[in-house]
């Protein structure tokens, strides 16, 4: 039995909420932003009006602003965002029990077994839209299809307000021409290999044999490879069912450049408690840490490495983390953005053999779980490392929960 995949992507979402709020604003050109003191000055969302002018999402504000001067510049305000969310999922909900969100604004819907309720595809979809409009006040495009990347290259074609239906028969006049960098998970690096490689469209990169593809991105070649020719299998995850947790982590760009290993090392801690708070939430320890590290001049690196028993404790993370970048940073730069992220996660309750010299963690980690049930009663901030004081710009901030929302791995 064929499947039918919907893929539902609301229409500048962040910037479409901000003019619900404010109908003033709905015809004038309108882009949510990060916090420029924070040196998160980027644009994170913008409407039909910016967009006209050449604002593209991602890009720096002043870069925007050079585009259009009369660009409005909105703070995020993410309650108002997962709200809306929330209330588009409840619509979606009426027609499948398969839904599987893809960030805040979008998400897949497999309706294979409500086609006999509700109809087919495209009028799953309509009525959808229809929805978005009459019951919240923002649009929906939605893409139709048998798998999930047809169904997500079909809701990006035609923006706003539309319907795209991509089948088995259609799918090579339709998606084939389409640039390579269209595809799901076709970034920079990846479009300018295959590029050297003669592949500039979608249908070139689906004619090419896996071998010299596997040569060139290794078993991802072959991946992508499947994602052209329409051979995707991937299931949409019922409501509720949640991924395996593969690694858990934080970053952040700094709110000033960071010119010294305290500098440093301050970042890591506040980085690493929230890490370490997760860790413990899900029961897991991580076996192994790592570090991003991006400098002024936007070149980056990651280094990993072992620890020598697995953890869930903010010190053991940062003394690996400060390991690692002492080993594998010269200073040539300041830096600019830092993250941890601790990986290679085993549960919690394992057996670890003992040496009979070291120190035992148990009180360690009793005293760290009653910081989290401090924090979760009375808030973040209530009780902080002392060393955080040092440089309360610097560390003043809670990556637990200041964040962006971004969208989820595909194969997550």
């Amino acid at each position: 039995m064929q499947r039918t995949i919907l893929h539902a992507d609301i229409n500048n979402f962040y910037a479409s909420v901000e003019c619900l709020y404010r109908p003033e604003l709905r015809e004038k050109p309108v882009a949510v932003t990060g916090d420029v003191e924070a040196r998160h000055g980027i644009i994170l969302a913008k409407n039909n009006l910016a967009k006209a002018t050449g604002v593209k999402t991602g890009e720096a504000i002043w870069q925007a602003k050079q585009k259009c001067p009369e660009l409005l510049c909105l703070p995020p305000d993410f309650r108002k965002y997962l709200r809306f969310s929330k209330l588009a999922r409840a619509i979606y909900e009426e027609y499948t029990d398969q839904i599987e969100p893809f960030g805040i604004d979008e998400a897949w819907l497999d309706v294979t077994g409500s086609v006999h309720l509700f109809g087919d595809g495209r009028e799953i979809a309509d009525t959808i839209r229809q929805r978005l409009r009459d019951e919240l006040g923002i649009t929906g495009s939605v893409g139709v299809s048998f798998n999930k990347i047809f169904a997500k290259l079909g809701s990006d074609m035609k923006k706003p307000d539309a319907t795209t239906i991509i089948t088995r028969d259609n799918f090579q006049q339709l998606v084939w021409p389409l640039p390579v960098g269209e595809l799901l998970y076709v970034g920079r690096s990846t479009q300018q290999k295959l590029r050297n490689r003669a592949i500039f469209t979608i249908g070139d990169l689906a004619k090419r044999d896996i071998p010299s593809l596997r040569l060139l991105l290794g078993v991802w070649g072959e991946t992508l490879w499947h994602f052209a020719n329409g051979l995707d299998v991937a299931p949409v995850r019922r409501s509720g069912e949640e991924s395996i947790i593969i690694s858990i982590g934080n970053s952040t760009t700094a709110p000033r450049d960071l010119i010294n290993n305290e500098d440093v090392k301050l970042i890591f801690y506040v980085l690493a408690e929230s890490v370490a708070a997760r860790l413990r939430q899900h029961g897991v320890k991580c076996k192994t840490v790592a570090i991003y590290v991006r400098n002024t001049e936007l070149f980056s690196f990651e280094r990993q490495g072992a620890l020598r028993n697995p953890s869930s404790l903010s010190s053991e993370i940062v003394s690996k983390a400060m390991e690692l970048f002492v080993s594998h940073y010269s200073w040539d730069k300041p830096i600019r953005s830092i993250g941890v992220r601790g990986a290679n996660l085993v549960t919690a309750d394992q057996h670890v053999q003992l040496e009979l010299f070291e120190e035992d963690n148990t009180k360690v980690e009793a005293l760290e779980k009653m910081m989290d049930g401090i924090r979760k009663r009375f808030g973040h901030y209530s009780i902080q490392r002392c060393v955080m004081l040092q440089d309360r710009h610097l560390t003043g901030f809670n990556p637990k929960e200041d964040h962006v929302i971004h969208p989820v791995s595909f194969f997550k």
